[in-house]
């Protein structure tokens, strides 16, 4: 069935705001430790600065303004076995006559905010290729419709993506995304290439080492390759990741309907929750408080509601298997930003796809598309630039 766009634009009832101002008044804060900084957690003092800020000085009305200078679009998409959803994505089209479809795909906690940057330059005309970008709201997030039942996994936030992008004409196309949208462009390169997924990108590269089961030369390989002095450093912080960071990600894969709880009813949990990802998760980025709070308030006033978003951990976790596809074919494009927060080596990433493009970045972290956007384009560019792989959208 096909389903007809509409036109879309941000505006939280002013009941809402009331509603957040009210819970914001009543916050109660929990004491801490002299001394201890980011060593227990965010930050008491950043906290209540950023609750006062939320409160008395961050307009929402002038972000939300901000934010619908996007062009926002919803849709109805069917899914198998889940009816249908109305989905959120932003839509712009490159002057370009050969422009080659994308599709921008985000994780948590990101949002369609992270295109943002990245869009005036994948969709400007030059000396180099440019792109017809679409950036949807993942289903749960922002204001996209979520599941209402349970089983709603990886494939199924693939087909949405896949849907929408045949509902708006673009029947090849090519996948880019971090976080989740890793392992849904993964989801998206297996179960729709190559008719319709023609390349994948990712700055999140994710992969395991090789076995002698499934890849017996490249294993063999692997013997004989001594790991380098970043591989060494790179898996060393990974170690780190799992001692000190990965708490948050057996919550939300184990139970994520009781931390979903505080996450839907106080405003303070949900801001310390993410804002200590954004900072500890990211190179040194200079946040603004008003760039954190219109991050957060994109959860706090999402369709859905913030719990929403966090079950895409359990149907994944859970199902790793199902949801992890075998190595494909379609070519696939890597971006290394130093402070990304898991480490593969470059050898164990051929256990996941066909890699033709590599690039290696001195600074950023895992929200490549905001925080160095010139960077993650500039790697796009020069990938789909090659004359093998431009033909391909031909």
């Amino acid at each position: 069935m096909a389903h007809e766009q509409q036109t879309f634009n941000i505006s939280v009832p002013d009941s809402e705001l009331e509603l957040l101002r009210k819970k914001l008044d009543l916050a109660r804060f929990p004491d801490e430790l002299e001394e201890s900084g980011w060593e227990y957690g965010a930050p008491l003092a950043d906290v209540r600065r950023l609750v006062e800020r939320w409160k008395d000085g961050f307009d929402w009305r002038a972000a939300e303004t901000k934010l619908n200078k996007l062009p926002q679009f919803t849709r109805d998409i069917d899914v198998d076995r889940f009816g249908t959803l109305n989905i959120h994505y932003v839509h712009v089209k490159s002057e370009a006559t050969d422009a080659i479809p994308l599709l921008f795909v985000h994780g948590w906690p990101g949002s369609f905010l992270e295109v943002s940057k990245i869009l005036p330059l994948l969709t400007s005309t030059g000396e180099h290729p440019s792109f017809h970008v679409v950036a949807l709201s993942l289903p749960g997030f922002g204001f996209s419709e979520g599941a209402q039942k349970t089983g709603f996994r990886i494939a199924q936030y693939a087909e949405v993506g896949h849907k929408l992008m045949l509902a708006l004409g673009y029947n090849t196309y090519a996948v880019q995304g971090g976080d989740w949208g890793n392992i849904i462009c993964r989801n998206l390169a297996h179960l729709y290439g190559p008719k319709h997924v023609k390349a994948w990108y990712t700055n999140l590269p994710i992969g395991r080492p090789p076995t002698f089961r499934d890849s017996p030369l490249l294993y063999l390989r692997s013997l004989l390759t001594p790991f380098s002095a970043q591989d060494v450093k790179g898996l060393e912080r990974n170690r780190l990741w799992d001692f000190k960071y990965k708490g948050y990600m057996y919550i939300q894969q184990s139970k994520p309907q009781t931390v979903g709880y505080s996450q839907a009813d106080s405003p303070v949990g949900l801001l310390a929750w993410i804002y200590e990802k954004l900072v500890s998760w990211t190179d040194s980025y200079p946040w603004e408080d008003d760039e954190v709070l219109t991050w957060v308030s994109l959860y706090w006033f999402s369709r859905a509601g913030p719990t929403a978003a966090a079950r895409i951990y359990y149907e994944y976790f859970n199902f790793v298997a199902a949801s992890t596809p075998p190595w494909t074919g379609i070519p696939l494009g890597i971006s290394y930003f130093p402070k990304e927060i898991l480490y593969t080596p470059r050898l164990w990433m051929r256990t996941v796809g066909n890699v033709v493009y590599e690039s290696e970045h001195t600074v950023g972290g895992h929200f490549a598309a905001y925080e160095q956007p010139e960077a993650l384009v500039g790697d796009l560019r020069e990938m789909f630039g090659k004359p093998d792989l431009a033909k391909l959208f031909k």
